[in-house]
């Protein structure tokens, strides 16, 4: 692959986002890791990203916001080149609220980072795409739209939209070569996880293990690559079988 294809990573700096950019990095991409506020893990994620050989540089913004998701996709174009692939991978904090202690706020914060930050950034990078004849958008979604579990209705319900983004992107964009795919992991322990047991959810998964940030990272690394071409408006759990049907 050309080192002139740039992806964004949203989200980057630990967790799922940062174990996704270096993958990237690693494949030959050169990887714009955004963080709102993590400054000094942002340039850490860099830092593997160059030693391994890659390029890479941070970026803070914050991808709900449109005169900064504009700034964001400027400034990576004048560092590194076109944005050519994303994955949206920002989150804010998931509320736990049963129906009756639900307010209209609590569902707008979870549109804003599953609806309109990808809406955001894909308007932001389509036309180099379109220029390009090419283009990945990759959302990271949420296995939890398939769980129903109490509580959860205000998340599930913009993981539930941000499915069906792909499927009306993938008939708009696909025209131009670009492809539109999401990936919906089950619990994947990362950093915020940290004293959590899993020991029941993890009886519940046919595999028998959990889930690394590995094999989220691989799958996108694939959907981002040229292998991938082929593939689009698809919603990929990545959970172990913990939800067959």
């Amino acid at each position: 692959m050309s080192q002139s294809r740039v992806a964004l990573v949203t989200g980057a700096s630990r967790g799922l986002g940062a174990v996704i950019a270096r993958r990237l990095g690693a494949a030959g991409w050169a990887v714009a890791v955004n963080y709102r506020s993590a400054a000094e893990r942002a340039e850490r994620v860099v830092g593997d990203i160059r030693a391994d050989g890659g390029r890479a540089a941070s970026y803070a913004a914050d991808v709900t916001d449109e005169g900064a998701v504009a700034d964001l996709v400027a400034r990576i174009e004048g560092d590194l080149g076109p944005v050519l692939a994303v994955v949206a991978n920002a989150t804010g904090p998931q509320p736990n609220a049963n129906l009756d202690e639900l307010t209209w706020d609590a569902y707008l914060d979870q549109f804003r980072f599953f609806v309109k930050s990808p809406t955001l950034l894909a308007q932001a990078v389509l036309p180099a795409m379109k220029r390009h004849r090419f283009g990945r958008l990759v959302l990271i979604g949420s296995d939890m739209v398939d769980r129903a579990l109490p509580g959860s209705s205000a998340y599930a319900a913009a993981k539930a939209a941000e499915a069906e983004l792909v499927k009306v992107w993938a008939r708009e964009l696909g025209p131009h070569r670009i492809t539109v795919n999401l990936v919906a992991p089950g619990w994947i322990p990362v950093e915020r996880h940290v004293g959590a047991d899993p020991s029941g959810y993890l009886g519940e998964v046919p595999l028998g293990r959990m889930g690394t940030p590995d094999d989220i990272a691989g799958l996108v690394a694939y959907l981002a690559s040229d292998a991938a071409g082929f593939v689009t408006a698809q919603r990929v759990s990545v959970n172990g079988g913990h939800t067959i049907g």
